[in-house]
């Protein structure tokens, strides 16, 4: 016996494993299901997609079978390949979302990281100044190419602590020693004064 079935089949247009179950009804009719499964499918969602079920007599399915299950079939097979592929994006956006946030995470540890060493230096620096150590306490200020952000705050405070230097701290110490007030002297004359007036003057 000659049949065309498997030919109809190959000419299906499906992506996966089409699943065949057939079995005795009432009478002479029989029960056919048929189910198309795409293991590439990662949505459990196809597993909420029914098999499409038929019960007609051998003759009903040898007239019309292919007719009735080719456009399900090719619905069935597109959806769940849109499904995979969406399955796909949704894998690939989680895991770029995943890259970005410790990406995230990692920028906010080293910001918090850096913080802390800035925070650090200028406690230590204060700690030095309090102890009248203003020299080590410049020292100590975090530098400008490390925290370009904190410029206006880190000049301010070396010049804060510079200006406590002995003048001019920097390029060694100079004598500071403030020059003497002018002795007061009395006023003598060159000429003889007259008793008469300087008596007169009183």
């Amino acid at each position: 016996m000659n049949t065309n079935f498997f030919n109809h089949i190959q000419q299906l247009d499906f992506t996966g494993v089409l699943q065949l179950n057939i079995s005795k009804g009432i009478e002479s009719n029989l029960i056919v299901t048929v189910l198309l499964n795409n293991e590439a499918c990662g949505d459990s969602a196809k597993n909420l997609i029914p098999p499409l079920t038929f019960n007609a007599t051998p003759q009903e399915f040898d007239e019309g079978f292919f007719e009735q299950v080719t456009t399900p079939i090719q619905k069935v097979s597109g959806l769940m390949v849109d499904m995979e592929k969406f399955q796909k994006q949704l894998d690939e956006a989680k895991a770029q979302s995943a890259i970005e946030k410790e990406k995230t995470e990692k920028a906010k540890k080293d910001k918090e990281a850096k913080d802390k060493k800035f925070k650090d230096a200028m406690a230590k620096a204060d700690e030095l100044e309090k102890e009248g150590k203003f020299r080590e306490a410049w020292i100590k200020v975090p530098d400008l190419t490390e925290f370009p952000e904190k410029a206006d705050e880190i000049r301010k405070r070396k010049t804060s602590l510079s200006d406590k230097f002995a003048t001019p701290s920097l390029f060694g110490a100079i004598d500071e020693t403030k020059p003497e007030p002018p002795k007061e002297q009395k006023i003598t004359a060159d000429y003889p004064i007259d008793e008469a007036d300087e008596e007169e003057q009183y």
